[in-house]
């Protein structure tokens, strides 16, 4: 399967890319030849190869997720800058006015 030029302007207008003809020209040539790289993966015959989420033999070397004590509201607030004994003040971020 080969890339047209106009998939490839498609593909870099979707990604917010400011491609020029050279680009394009170069960008189609090089994406072609990965498509057809990839593509050759599909002659493999993988009828006894198991699926498989990792290519190595990996675990979990975490500890296991148990609940402990927490901290309580008052030990939670007490550094914080503002609260209002309860919860957290913040600055608003997206433009909502409110106590904060």
């Amino acid at each position: 399967m080969s890339l047209s030029r106009q998939d490839v302007a498609k593909v870099g207008m979707l990604a917010r890319l400011a491609l020029t003809e050279a680009d394009l020209d170069r960008m189609t040539g090089e994406l072609s030849k990965i498509v057809e790289f990839v593509s050759q993966l599909s002659t493999l015959d993988t009828a006894d190869v198991e699926p498989l989420a990792h290519p190595l033999d990996t675990r979990n070397v975490f500890r296991d997720d148990e609940p402990g004590t927490s901290l309580s509201t008052e030990q939670a607030l007490a550094s914080a800058p503002r609260h209002d004994g309860s919860c957290f003040l913040v600055p608003a971020v997206l433009g909502e006015s409110g106590s904060a």
